[in-house]
């Protein structure tokens, strides 16, 4: 699929969790490696009609999908995974958010270990749900930092394959896994969608050469310069609502945007925006953009 026809597709979807789990199986990720796992490879030929029942029908959602999401995206982002391995790629979860220790010490935690049915073999899975933004330093060195600017693009990338991916080789894993009857090789995966948002203000050379071509992109801007903008479309979008596009049937509220505004400039927070237009065959609002307006600090010191 392209873009365009993704985000028709997430579009039909009015249940968000049932939305932001069909965005998972089909957006593009932010690492392209021969460890990346891709879920639309795998996933049966109707999983799209099994979805669309679900939300036709919400006594047959799975019941992960019926709980009230976790403030933290993450946790969220985790659950919405487990559907997907679970209920609709129809994988054993052999272990979960499982904690490696030795000696009192956490060396790592596996995110999931899974039976893939396809190839037989057992799979350690690596996830992320990630949102960074391109900024050049005082040095001229294109960064990619997250909202929280402790969150860096090519040291999480770095982290995930060198660290968290290769954790089922250390022998305190392999102890671990052993004392629950698991001695064979385990073949390490990594998931990680999300957005890069490249600066208005400046331009940016390609994205890093790990990130696939057809990433999902948005833009940000300073806060000075979103109060000269025209918000008459902007919406905010708290958590869990990042995750896939946008759409509502009430116009925009130009005074919830202006709020959000004022929030990053008293609280000192970014915050995301869909910048909506209007759809007059369906009477709808469509997320057409989303951009980060990002208070005058960020990202700190030191970037």
């Amino acid at each position: 699929m392209t873009k365009n026809e993704i985000t028709e597709t997430l579009l039909a979807f009015e249940v968000p969790a049932v939305r932001h789990l069909a965005w998972l199986c089909l957006s593009p990720q932010l690492l392209k490696h021969e460890l990346s796992f891709d879920p639309a490879a795998h996933l049966p030929p109707e999983f799209l009609e099994t979805l669309k029942r679900w939300e036709r029908d919400p006594d047959t959602l799975p019941v992960r999908l019926t709980e009230t999401p976790e403030r933290r995206l993450g946790h969220y982002f985790e659950r919405l995974y487990e559907v997907l391995l679970r209920d609709l790629l129809g994988w054993d979860v052999v272990l979960q958010n499982q904690q490696v220790q030795a000696e009192g010490r956490t060396l790592g935690e596996l995110d999931f270990l899974v039976r893939n049915r396809c190839s037989g073999q057992l799979e350690h899975h690596e996830i992320a749900i990630k949102f960074y933004l391109g900024f050049v330093t005082e040095a001229n060195q294109v960064r990619w930092y997250g909202p929280n600017a402790r969150d860096r693009l090519d040291l999480k990338t770095e982290r995930l394959l060198n660290h968290q991916s290769r954790l089922c080789q250390r022998p305190e894993t392999q102890g671990l896994l052993a004392s629950v009857g698991v001695c064979e090789t385990v073949t390490p995966r990594i998931f990680m969608p999300g957005y890069l948002f490249y600066p208005v203000a400046q331009t940016l050379p390609e994205a890093p050469a790990q990130v696939p071509r057809e990433h999902l992109i948005g833009h940000w801007m300073r806060l000075d310069q979103a109060r000269q903008e025209n918000i008459s479309g902007w919406v905010p979008l708290f958590k869990p609502d990042w995750i896939g596009p946008w759409a509502q049937s009430a116009a925009p509220d130009t005074a919830s945007a202006r709020a959000a505004l004022d929030r990053v400039e008293s609280a000192g927070i970014p915050q995301l925006f869909a910048v909506l237009n209007r759809r007059p065959e369906s009477d709808c609002w469509v997320e057409a953009s989303r951009v980060f307006v990002m208070p005058p600090q960020w990202p700190g010191a030191g970037a």
